[in-house]
């Protein structure tokens, strides 16, 4: 498979908010305190991982992206641990060290893969110095980056995000949002802004549909400016709502929910390090999708490597039927195979009796991409286009037949006289006719070439047709 959406080594995204220490002390139970009615857990093992944006900043990392981080910490030993794990990754950190703060730490107990009690080490950033201090490293990192994440965990680091924002928007760089807070205004003019649904409802109001939550969506991305808002609801998926477009919803990928902490880390890591390479949001939310339903079936903060997110988006695209398929069911697997890198060719036409030179022309047709699409007149399309005599096999037999050929991916259907529509809707990488034709009269190259596409005319075997079939046996 051509993972060309998953190649991010070139790629170099900043980012900046509330970085955290995640310690987990794992232990077991077998005994209530003397001293209190509490479980008493025997610590056998003690495990360090990057926490809020430094946990953003480590899946980007995980999936082979050049990351450079920017947030406050204390002058602490905490710190020194958190920049290990994170260096050892090979992420830059570009912190702003304060003497008045600890670095914000987060300490879960855990016994069974339980967790049992968090105690958090923490005081707010509230210092014009600190925040002077981190706006000069974002401005110098701003030149070198493709993207901007801002992290926003409401802990003081992000207390100027809006100049931090129009300094990413000066430097022409996108600015990707996870917010935190009743006041998304401070995020004015963000490429996107990606608040969970509680967050969401906090700023618009409860919505009792998803027409109210569509229009309070929308109104909130024009009032801010912004050009996507990413929407996530939990076990009901995600919903993108992007200017001069219609909402794209997903449902949840989650098989099994084990541990959903930092699952909105890695929705925005993905999402961003795949719209840098990709330029599409869509894209880019079909992969954080999946990245999430991952990492929350695994315990405590976890990340994705790129092939494993290469592997799941595979085996999504590859485990849905090949084959007929109705001309809406096989828009979404186009649009997988598409997203995964691969060139969808489409070729159309009767097939009423399939000889050799249709083998030849499959053949050739498939070469030319990864997938190839066989669309069909349906039977009442091929008795207006050939007579009331034809087709001498009804549209079950002649999809049947195709289907069992090698080199097909998708047999569909279509009822007009002129495929225009079905190519229209289905948009392929390629469109391939045989016979003696110039491409300004092919029916839907105009469409295909308009789209970034190509259009290939192929000549037929010679010495092999359906009419002379007919006609050799007197049909």
């Amino acid at each position: 498979m051509n993972s060309s959406y998953l190649n991010f080594k070139d790629k170099h995204i900043l980012v900046v908010g509330d970085v955290m220490l995640d310690r987990y002390w794992h232990g077991g139970t077998s005994r209530i305190s003397p001293e209190a009615p509490v479980q008493v857990v025997k610590v056998s093992d003690i495990e360090d991982r990057p926490g809020g944006a430094a946990n953003v900043a480590l899946g980007l990392a995980k999936l082979g992206v050049s990351v450079t981080l920017v947030g406050v910490v204390g002058n602490d030993e905490n710190a020194n641990v958190l920049q290990k794990c994170l260096e050892k990754e090979g992420v830059s950190c570009q912190f702003v060290s304060s003497p008045d703060l600890p670095t914000i730490t987060k300490l879960r107990v855990m016994s069974r893969h339980q967790q049992l009690i968090r105690l958090d080490f923490e005081e707010r950033v509230d210092s014009l110095s600190q925040n002077e201090a981190v706006f000069k490293q974002v401005e110098a990192c701003l030149k070198d980056v493709d993207a901007v994440i801002y992290s926003d965990y409401a802990k003081g680091c992000l207390a100027d995000v809006q100049r931090l924002i129009q300094a990413s928007n000066d430097a022409q760089v996108p600015s990707l949002v996870d917010p935190k807070g009743n006041d998304f205004s401070i995020y004015q003019g963000a490429t996107l802004v990606k608040p969970n649904l509680l967050e969401f409802e906090n700023i618009v109001g409860v919505c009792g549909s998803f027409k109210e939550l569509e229009e309070k969506a929308n109104e909130l991305r024009e009032k801010h400016d912004w050009q996507a808002l990413l929407v996530t609801r939990g076990e009901d998926g995600l919903v993108l709502f992007e200017d001069g477009k219609a909402p794209f919803s997903l449902a949840t990928a989650a098989r099994e929910v084990f541990d959903v902490t930092g699952a909105g880390d890695t929705v925005v890591a993905v999402l961003t390090a795949v719209y840098v390479t990709s330029k599409r949001f869509c894209d880019a939310v079909e992969y954080a999708n999946q990245a999430a339903g991952f990492v929350v079936g695994k315990l405590g903060t976890a990340s994705i490597l790129a092939d494993q997110l290469e592997a799941i988006m595979y085996q999504r695209s590859h485990s849905a039927n090949f084959g007929v398929l109705s001309p809406n069911g096989l828009l979404e697997q186009i649009k997988f195979a598409q997203m995964n890198g691969e060139k969808v060719v489409f070729t159309n036409g009767c097939f009423d009796i399939l000889h050799p030179g249709h083998v030849t022309y499959m053949k050739q047709a498939k070469a030319l991409g990864d997938r190839l699409i066989v669309a069909v007149n349906t039977d009442a399309s091929v008795k207006r286009l050939k007579g009331e005599k034809r087709p001498i096999n009804d549209l079950t037999h002649r999809m049947a037949v195709l289907e069992g050929m090698g080199a097909i991916d998708w047999v569909t259907w279509f009822d007009e006289d002129t495929p225009q529509e079905i190519i229209e809707a289905l948009s392929p990488d390629i469109l391939v006719k045989g016979g003696d034709y110039s491409i300004d009269t092919i029916v839907g190259a105009e469409h295909v070439l308009k789209q970034g596409g190509d259009v290939k005319v192929l000549s037929f075997v010679d010495g092999y047709s359906t009419t002379s079939i007919i006609k050799k046996a007197n049909l």
